[in-house]
Order: C-alpha cells, then structure tokens, then sequence
C-alpha cells in the first residue's frame, strides 16, 4: 500500500499529465502512461460529488479505455460508478 503523500505525488503528477483531457484534446502519450500505471486506490478516494460535477465520466472512461486501462462494469470510484 502507498502512503498517504506517495498517493498525493501520484495524483498530482497525473493530473499535470492529462490536463489536456479536461479540454477533451486527445490524452498526450505521458498522459496515457500515468492513466496505465496509477493507483486507483490513490485517486477514486478524492472523487466527491463535487468534482464528479466537474467530469465527464463517459469521456474520462472512454480516454482511459482508450489508453489501454479496463475500467470494469459497474466500478465504484469515489462518488461515480461506472455504467
């Protein structure tokens, strides 16, 4: 398991990767390397229904398919679960 500031290092860092997503530009292939190898339990725990808002979560399921990622079925992932 990560730490608390090794999660906080990873989110960021994936953040600054795909910011080009949130304008829904086709993700960077940086962007699409940290979507691969980054933790799901560092991320889906800062997903508020404040931020969901914010999302797209087919778009951001679709990138991270399309990025080689399986998002599964019916995935919780903090306040959003997948269709």
């Amino acid at each position: 398991a990560q730490s608390a500031a090794q999660c906080k290092e990873e989110r960021r860092i994936l953040v600054n990767a795909c910011k080009s997503v949130i304008t829904r530009r086709p993700p960077s292939a940086y962007c699409c390397q940290r979507l691969r190898v980054t933790n799901a339990n560092c991320v889906c725990p800062v997903i508020t229904p404040q931020l969901a808002a914010l999302i797209d979560v087919n778009y951001a399921i679709r990138v991270i398919q399309s990025c080689g990622r399986q998002v599964p079925r019916h995935f919780k992932c903090g306040s959003i679960t997948t269709p």
